[in-house]
């Protein structure tokens, strides 16, 4: 008796651990490549549904675009971009660790078009003067980072770029006036939307 039902509980966890460590590329010249990541407080990838969504979004905006992803994580958004034609990303992600793994995603997938810089999201963006067409914003929940990385970014970013947010639901997002909301969906307890910057 013992025996089966510590078989019982070791099945439903290996399954979460394999589970929460794999991202899927969804579309574009990766299509299907799945990736390995090692676990990291508050790396949360964008789920297969919502990535798929909000690439549906972006579909006409991302050939030959400059994309930010800005807080990296696993990097399932940043190269989901790169697959599907985006010219060049630079992924920021604070933690060392974790930035690594991004550089050998990108290995992995003999991709030279990026940049991983390891940095707090507000510490890139006072350094940097590029000009991103879309940017990605996926930090984790309710830890604070959304707003100031929102206010950092409000003079950075030339008429017409899109920015993605994401959070957890409910939680507060105040954009400047020139940021036009495009597309807002909930899934679950995560909340998306799709911003342009207007002139």
């Amino acid at each position: 008796m013992a025996h089966r039902s510590k078989r019982h509980r070791s099945a439903p966890a290996a399954q979460r651990t394999a589970a929460a460590g794999v991202v899927r590329i969804i579309g574009g010249q990766w299509r299907s490549r799945k990736l390995h990541f090692n676990s990291a407080e508050g790396l949360r990838p964008s789920s297969d549904r919502i990535r798929e969504t909000v690439f549906n979004w972006l579909a006409p905006h991302v050939a030959g675009a400059r994309c930010l992803d800005l807080f990296a994580g696993s990097g399932a958004l940043g190269l989901e971009a790169l697959s599907r034609g985006a010219a060049h990303c630079d992924f920021v992600e604070k933690d060392g660790a974790t930035a690594q793994q991004v550089r050998r995603h990108l290995v992995t997938l003999d991709c030279p078009y990026a940049d991983v810089v390891t940095a707090h999201a507000e510490q890139f963006l006072a350094g940097s003067d590029r000009d991103w067409h879309i940017v990605f914003l996926d930090p984790p929940f309710n830890k604070g980072l959304l707003q100031p990385a929102i206010d950092a970014l409000q003079d950075r970013l030339a008429e017409g770029a899109l920015v993605y947010v994401e959070t957890a639901r409910g939680e507060s997002v105040s954009a400047p006036a020139v940021w036009r909301m495009l597309r807002h969906k909930t899934a679950g307890q995560v909340e998306y939307r799709l911003f342009e910057v207007e002139a």
